[in-house]
């Protein structure tokens, strides 16, 4: 069973290094990581930390409103295709719901694009 909750900044930064930064010479620490409004959830398989997503309130011009933008999120290899990222997602429409947030926005990796 998947359960999904709030994590530190901190705990986000091994599945980063492990998943989005492997053999890719760019930060894994983010602008924003620490900021008040800064979200961080993880996705947890047995009490095992499996998967992160973190949610940045960043304004794009493209979009109208009150603005996320989703940053970071990965699955350890082993656990992909099993609901982490569409449970972390669905976590995250609720808490920024309940703040008014009117648009959720991100950029992708093109091997990505499909998932979202």
């Amino acid at each position: 069973m998947l359960q999904v909750k709030q994590i530190n900044t901190e705990d986000t930064y091994q599945i980063r290094l492990e998943v989005l930064r492997k053999n890719i010479p760019k930060p894994f620490k983010f602008d924003g990581d620490f900021d008040k409004d800064t979200i961080h959830l993880g996705a947890f398989k047995n009490n095992k930390l499996i998967a992160i997503s973190s949610y940045m309130k960043v304004s794009n011009s493209n979009f109208k409103g009150s603005q996320y933008q989703l940053r970071g999120m990965a699955t350890l290899e082993e656990f992909q295709g099993i609901g982490a990222g569409k449970a972390m997602m669905e976590k995250s429409f609720s808490m920024l719901r309940d703040k008014n947030i009117d648009c959720i926005w991100c950029n992708a990796r093109e091997i990505a694009v499909s998932f979202y």
